[in-house]
């Protein structure tokens, strides 16, 4: 496992990475979603597209890597940029899964690749609304440490950084960011998926510039079984960037 260490806002963060292919000319980054770590990913990737030099990150307070302070998702995006600096990386492909979509649409690649992205908000239901009301009365009496009764179990094992870096991140709307990015995007999604729901890669299909959107069977981790046909599709997205 090689670690970096980077300097952010006063703060010495750690990060863990791996690098496969390290001798390849052109990146792909690889950013996992919340709670999950580079691990998955490289299971996932790492045999397939060898003409690139991948690099899996665990995110700043995920897998190997540190983090005691609380962020937003442009200082997550902020840390990974430093970091592919100190690494001599290129924005050539990022691909995101989940929270790691919302990093790497700030991050702005030539190619931006989204595995089941977050940031898209949906209204709450009535009964998650109620909760969160009822947690606030418990809270103003004091009674804080029923938190992990009410919290997301995204959220029951945080620290307390990570969990208010939780709340900072966890119903952000990307809209405009999406519509924003300029390259040229990758969409792929779960048909099943119920954390990033289908209507979700729709509408950042609608938001985008130039998409291309497939959708595959499975869940919120559908990729993992459908790695090797997502590899391929991410090298002809990539080629047809260099056609111009």
């Amino acid at each position: 496992m090689a670690m970096k260490s980077i300097q952010y806002k006063q703060h010495t963060l750690d990060i863990s990475y791996e690098i496969v292919n390290p001798e390849a000319k052109v990146d792909i980054i690889v950013l996992h979603g919340w709670g999950s770590n580079k691990g998955l990913m490289s299971q996932s990737f790492s045999p397939y597209m060898s003409a690139f030099r991948h690099i899996y990150i665990d995110l700043p307070g995920f897998g190997g890597s540190t983090c005691n302070q609380v962020l937003s998702t442009k200082d997550y995006a902020r840390i990974v940029e430093l970091f592919m600096i100190n690494l001599n990386a290129s924005k050539d492909i990022i691909v995101g899964h989940s929270f790691g979509g919302k990093v790497a649409t700030v991050l702005s690649p030539s190619v931006l690749v989204l595995l089941s992205s977050a940031g898209i908000f949906w209204p709450k239901s009535l009964k998650v609304k109620m909760k969160i009301m009822l947690f606030k009365i418990i809270k103003s009496f004091g009674l804080s440490s029923f938190r992990k009764y009410f919290v997301a179990q995204d959220a029951k094992s945080l620290s307390e950084p990570m969990y208010e870096t939780f709340k900072n991140v966890v119903d952000e709307d990307f809209s405009e960011e999406f519509e924003d990015y300029d390259g040229k995007a990758l969409l792929c999604w779960g048909d099943k998926d119920s954390a990033t729901p289908l209507k979700s890669a729709h509408k950042i299909d609608a938001l985008l510039k130039d998409s291309h959107l497939e959708i595959y069977t499975g869940d919120h981790y559908f990729f993992m079984k459908h790695a090797e046909e997502i590899s391929k599709q991410i090298e002809a997205t990539f080629l047809k960037t260099l056609e111009h």
